[in-house]
Order: structure tokens, then C-alpha cells, then sequence
């Protein structure tokens, strides 16, 4: 009778170890599985963290970087800190961000959210009225513009200065987005700013916040004995503005102007959507900017039929124009429809998009850059002016000093001079082929 010899008692205790371990494994990765989402579902602050990295994730509009800094990898990091407290997310999400190396990618604590809502989408502001960007040429904080009438414009800093401290803390350590914010604050309250000129001048100047006025577009009639012009000065571009735009345009067309001078200077941006209804409004059926997504692709806007003004234009820009204002100038100029004065702007050529977290506070993300009809790439470039003015800047822009007005104002005059003739000539031709 034949029969099977059973398996030794060596390879059954090898056997019984080996479905011990596996058994152990599944457990305690499973264990630790289950804690780790335990924690993240009743971490708030972890969570906010995880929810900004997945915004990131989702919309940047380089993901090639991602591979460049490890970017799953600095998320693991991240949530392996201790983090409690929504100011330690805050900090944690700064960190994590910093090797984007994009200043336009960055968290917005919920004073800066809802202040930065406030400038988009309402008429003021509490702050010193100083409009910033990211100097390319150092880590420091670089004024973009001051607005009208604010603390900063009164205590003469201008666009090209930098922002060396402010109240003792240096802006290379703050960065682009802290630094904002402690310029910002309680009206009435005061804030230390150190500046430093184009020159090399050092100074330090003591700002007062308060509510400014923003005041987005604000229009005036000029005349001589031969012509009536328009003048148009858009300060930034806010929810509001394409309405104000159309009821200033309406405005002087019942005033009879012949040619409008648009004002963009020290305009350093805003709502892109804003800006793109402002070309609309001045472009027939032509291509008013192309953007570029993450996917590469890009799409061309195109603007309606009918215009609001279809008179001449001169476009008024300087190194304060920058984002926004750059897309509308570069639409109007390279669709021949404006000519553009002043000096080289500021190129800024990426946009952001706002997105809200919990706790009230936001995140804002470069989504897509953008280019010309003309497929000129304005980030770190500029718009060059058809026409370059070397003069100071007014006092007061579209005031009777204002020396970049006037320039525009007879640079109009003879195009509408021209016109004249040419209507003339043509109706002497006409005169002349009559039987």
C-alpha cells in the first residue's frame, strides 16, 4: 500500500512563520493606515494644509516644477510636522509653497483675503496705498505703483522703489505677501516703512494707514480752440470698473469728444476679466489676448462687433502699468487700435486665481500666463510704448501740469488734423469726378 510521507516539521514551522508575518504586516500597516486618516479627519489645521496642496496640485501652471522640488514628497514632509494651530498651517503651507519659487503662489490669511477682496471688488481699501511686486534683480519687495491720493503717494515713494523694512523686519524675510500685510492695518494705526530710491537714497518714512478711496476710473474734457478730447484714467481694475467704463464713455460722448487718451499709469493690475471686458468694449471682432494653461494650450479671445468708442486713442503707460492694464494695452496696440506713450511697463504676465480655504482664509495660485494677440510674452518683458516720453510725472495725473497728457492731447490733435485733410481730399475727389 502506497502512501504519502507528511511534510517534515521544519518546513511547517517555516511555513507557520511566514503567514505570521504577512498576517502582522497587513495589520500594522492597516493600523497605521486607519491613524493616519483618523488624524488628518480630526486635524483641522492638517487639513488645511492637505487642502491647499491639493489646490496647488490641481491648478499651477507649471506641474513640471512639481517633479523639479519633489513636490508629493514635500507634502509627506509637511504633514509629518506638528501642526495645531491655523497660524502654524498658515506658516507650514509658506514653506511649503517657497520652492515654487512663484511670489504669486502664496497663502492669504483671513485679514489678507478679505482685504484683498475688498480692493477687488469694492471702492476702498485700509492701508499706505502701495501697490508691490517681486524685484527680479533681489529677494526684496518692489513698488509697483501708489495710488492716488494715499499715504504713500503723499509721502512721495514712487514705482521702482524698494521696500528694504518695514517696521524693522526686513521684506526679504517677510517676502511678497507678508510684507503686504503688515502694510496693512486698523485706519489711524502707523506703520515704519524704509525705502530705498532707484538712485541708491535710503530714507525711512512714518505712513499713517487709512481708508483710501480707490476711485477706478475717473474721466475730465479737455478743449482747445480746435478740438474736444477725452480723458480717461483707469486706477485698477475692480469688479466695477467695465460698468464705469461704459458710463464714463457715454458720459463724453454726449460731450462730443473727438479722440479719448486712456490713462493706465501706475495701474498695476486686478481683475483680468476686467480688464478683457475694457478691450471689448474698444475692439471690434478682433483677438484680445491668448493664455496659456498648464495643458499648453492656448486660447484666444475674441471680442465682439460693437464698440463703444471707435474714435482715435493714445494709451498713457509708465513702469507702474502692470497684469491687467498690460493686457489691455498690448490688445490695443497690437490691433493698431491705440497708440501707446510713456515708458517700457512693468511685466507682470501671469494670473492668479483666488480660491478660498476653511477658516476664512485663501489661497492664491498662478493658473495660466498670458501673451499678446501678437504672441508677445510679457512676464519679465513689458510692453515697449510706440512712442517714448522722457518727462517727469504730474503731481496729479490728468491735471493742467500734467506734461504726458499734453503730449497726448497734441499728438491727437494732429491725427485728427490728418483725418480732416484726408476727408477734405476725398470729397475734392469726388467734386472733381462729378459729369
Amino acid at each position: 500500500m502506497l502512501t504519502l510521507n507528511p511534510m517534515n516539521s521544519s518546513f511547517n514551522k517555516l511555513l507557520t512563520f511566514k503567514i505570521l508575518i504577512t498576517v502582522l504586516m497587513v495589520s500594522i500597516f492597516s493600523t497605521n493606515f486607519l491613524f493616519i486618516e483618523r488624524v488628518d479627519a480630526l486635524s483641522d489645521s492638517k487639513q488645511l494644509v492637505l487642502d491647499a496642496w491639493t489646490l496647488v496640485n490641481e491648478g499651477f501652471y507649471d506641474p513640471e516644477k512639481f517633479d523639479e522640488i519633489q513636490w508629493k514628497r514635500i507634502r509627506q514632509k509637511t504633514l509629518q510636522k506638528q501642526i495645531e494651530t491655523s497660524e502654524e498651517a498658515y506658516s507650514a503651507i509658506e514653506d511649503m509653497l517657497r520652492p515654487l519659487d512663484d511670489p504669486y503662489t502664496r497663502i492669504l490669511r483671513p485679514k489678507d483675503y478679505e482685504l484683498l477682496k475688498s480692493s477687488n471688488f469694492g471702492s476702498e481699501i485700509n492701508g499706505v496705498g502701495l501697490q508691490l511686486g517681486e524685484d527680479d534683480d533681489s529677494d526684496k519687495v518692489k513698488v509697483i505703483s501708489t495710488l492716488g491720493g494715499s499715504p504713500a503717494e503723499e509721502a512721495g515713494i514712487v514705482s521702482g522703489d524698494l521696500i528694504e523694512k518695514v517696521d524693522g523686519t526686513s521684506s526679504e524675510e517677510l517676502g511678497l505677501a507678508n510684507t503686504a500685510s503688515k502694510l496693512r492695518g486698523e485706519s489711524g494705526s502707523k506703520v515704519l516703512v524704509e525705502i530705498s530710491t532707484e538712485s541708491g537714497e535710503i530714507r525711512e518714512v512714518d505712513l499713517e494707514r487709512r481708508s483710501v478711496d480707490l476711485r477706478p476710473v475717473r474721466t475730465k474734457r479737455l478743449r482747445d480752440d480746435s478740438h474736444t478730447i477725452g480723458y480717461l484714467r483707469i486706477t485698477q481694475f475692480s469688479e466695477s470698473v467695465p460698468r464705469k467704463f461704459e458710463e464714463a464713455l457715454q458720459e463724453l460722448k454726449e460731450k462730443e469728444v473727438e479722440g479719448l487718451i486712456l490713462d493706465l499709469r501706475n495701474n498695476s493690475g486686478g481683475l483680468v476679466s476686467s480688464g478683457i471686458a475694457v478691450a471689448d468694449s474698444l475692439l471690434s471682432e478682433r483677438p484680445v489676448v491668448e493664455t496659456k494653461n498648464r495643458n499648453g494650450i492656448k486660447d484666444a479671445i475674441i471680442s465682439q462687433k460693437e464698440t463703444s468708442f471707435d474714435g482715435p486713442m493714445v494709451t498713457l503707460v509708465n513702469k507702474g502699468t502692470a497684469s491687467a492694464s498690460e493686457i489691455l494695452a498690448g490688445s490695443l496696440q497690437d490691433n493698431g487700435r491705440s497708440t501707446l506713450m510713456g515708458e517700457q511697463t512693468y511685466g507682470k504676465g501671469l494670473i492668479q486665481s483666488l480660491k478660498s480655504l476653511g477658516d476664512d482664509s485663501g489661497i492664491a495660485i498662478t493658473v495660466a500666463s498670458y501673451l499678446t494677440p501678437k504672441g508677445n510674452n510679457i512676464q519679465g518683458q513689458g510692453m515697449i510704448p510706440d512712442k517714448l516720453l522722457d518727462l517727469p510725472d504730474a503731481s496729479e495725473y490728468g491735471s493742467a501740469d500734467d506734461k504726458w497728457v499734453r503730449n497726448a492731447e497734441l499728438f491727437l490733435a494732429s491725427l485728427l488734423e490728418k483725418e480732416e485733410v484726408s476727408i477734405q481730399n476725398i470729397e475734392l475727389s469726388n467734386e472733381e469726378n462729378m459729369p
